[in-house]
Order: C-alpha cells, then sequence, then structure tokens
C-alpha cells in the first residue's frame, strides 16, 4: 500500500512571519498520520519554518537545490545546507526552473543524484507542455524526463523517489487534467519505472499529480488508482484549501487502497 503525500510549493511567495503564520495554521489543521504532508517554502523561511515544525507530522521540504556540497556557487543552495535546516523532502526538475531558469534533463539528474547522495527524497517533477498534448506527444516527453532524470539510478534508493506528474499547461492556469488524463499519465510513468527499475519498485514509487489542484477537483483526481497524491501550488498558500486536500487524500485513501 503507497501512503499517500501531499506536498505545498509556495512558489516565490510569503515573508518569514507570513510563512511562521501559515504553518501554524497547517500544524493544528492538518493532524493525520495517515498522510504524509511536506511543506516547501522560499529559501528564506525554511529554517523558522523547520523549527515550528518539530514533533508535529508535518515535514519540511525544499523547492529546489545544487549538486555540489560546497564550493565558489554564489547564490545556490546545497543539499547539505537543507539537511542542516531539518528538509527531508526537495522539489527537483519543475517546469518553472525548466522554463524560466534553462534547467535541462542533465541538470535534473545531476540535482537528483545530490539528493539521493544526501539521504534526501526528491520529488522529481515531469510534464508536457499543451503544444506536446496536443501532438499526441505526452507519453513520448514523459519517458524522456524520466529517462533522463534517472539513467544510471540504483532501483533500490529509487524506492525513496517520488514523482510528481505536472502536466505544464495546467499549472498556474486555472486549468487541470481531467482525472482519467491524469491516471493515463500516471499508468505511463508507473509503466517505464517498472521497465526500468523493476516491478518492485515501480509499486512503490509514489506519483503525485500537479497542476491547478483545488480544495473542489482534490477528490476526484486523488481516487484515481496510480494518483498517490498531489503537488499543489496556490491553494497551499491557504490553511483551509490546503487542509482540505489533505483531508481528501486521506479518505481517497481508505476507499481505494
Amino acid at each position: 500500500m503507497r501512503r499517500p503525500i501531499v506536498a505545498g510549493n509556495w512558489k516565490c511567495h510569503l515573508t518569514v512571519p507570513e510563512a511562521t503564520e501559515l504553518v501554524q495554521q497547517l500544524v493544528s489543521g492538518c493532524d493525520t498520520d495517515a498522510v504524509d504532508v511536506v511543506v516547501c517554502p522560499a529559501f528564506t523561511a525554511l529554517a523558522p519554518v523547520g523549527v515550528l515544525l518539530e514533533g508535529s507530522v508535518l515535514q519540511l521540504g525544499a523547492q529546489d537545490v545544487f549538486w555540489e556540497a560546497q564550493g565558489a556557487f554564489t547564490g545556490e543552495v546545497s543539499p547539505a545546507m537543507l539537511r542542516d535546516v531539518g528538509c527531508r523532502y526537495v522539489i527537483v526538475g519543475h517546469s518553472e526552473r525548466r522554463r524560466v531558469f534553462g534547467e535541462s534533463d542533465e541538470t535534473v539528474r545531476r540535482k537528483l543524484r545530490a539528493v539521493f547522495a544526501h539521504n534526501l527524497k526528491p520529488i522529481l517533477c515531469i510534464g508536457e507542455t499543451l503544444e506536446e498534448r496536443e501532438a499526441g506527444r505526452t507519453a513520448a516527453v514523459l519517458e524522456r524526463q524520466l529517462e533522463g532524470a534517472l539513467e544510471g539510478a540504483d532501483p533500490a534508493e529509487c524506492e525513496r523517489l517520488v514523482v510528481a506528474y505536472e502536466p505544464v499547461w495546467a499549472i498556474g492556469t486555472g486549468r487541470h487534467a481531467a482525472p482519467e488524463q491524469a491516471q493515463e499519465a500516471h499508468q505511463t510513468i508507473r509503466r517505464w519505472l517498472a521497465g526500468r527499475l523493476g516491478e518492485r519498485t515501480a509499486k512503490s514509487v509514489r506519483i503525485q499529480y500537479g497542476g491547478s489542484v483545488t480544495a473542489v477537483n482534490a477528490g476526484a483526481l486523488l481516487g484515481q488508482p496510480d494518483v498517490d497524491g498531489a503537488l499543489v501550488g496556490g491553494a497551499s498558500l491557504k490553511a483551509g484549501s490546503f487542509g482540505t486536500i489533505v483531508k481528501a487524500a486521506h479518505e481517497t485513501q481508505a476507499v481505494n487502497r
């Protein structure tokens, strides 16, 4: 049985006081031991948020990472630094990193290797653009991104992997994949994982859906058999909506798994 995981990606939002206020609400509103709940603040808020999460069921995640442990890399943050402030998860390869900052599949692979090497859990983001979907290339794009990120990966360490399917056309647009579209993409991902890493690993890897997830549509999306959670953007900035999504993950887990 795969344990659901719901992660909130706060992106470039919230000052430290705003972040601490939100996490205080989440600690009391998302108190469940049936779902892994992760919050991913901006780098500036990681340390204070991490302190507030101590003793709670919520876990700390980072939105990005650099692949070197230390050195002359101005502006970068290493995996060891993330562990030092209490991070357990790291988002890798988000479409905004790929599109806005030019990250390639090779860049994503190097970051993923560093995350594994420092005993952190990566949330690997993959997804197609609207043009690619309309051209019938969704499966090919997902498989290419998986191959680029996981080339040479050890199946045993990949059991710690979380994959987030985030159709680029649904991120921040208010559009979201229909539940059947999400399930089809997640099946494609799990089939690829089985072929490259083995059935055991493929069955253990959790695959989240991300892309305009809201309190309204979460239940239908999370009710799909291969959708193991959600990577939530805008709706994670409000304690009420994020709590409702976590509750939906708990309820669908109890019914379907």
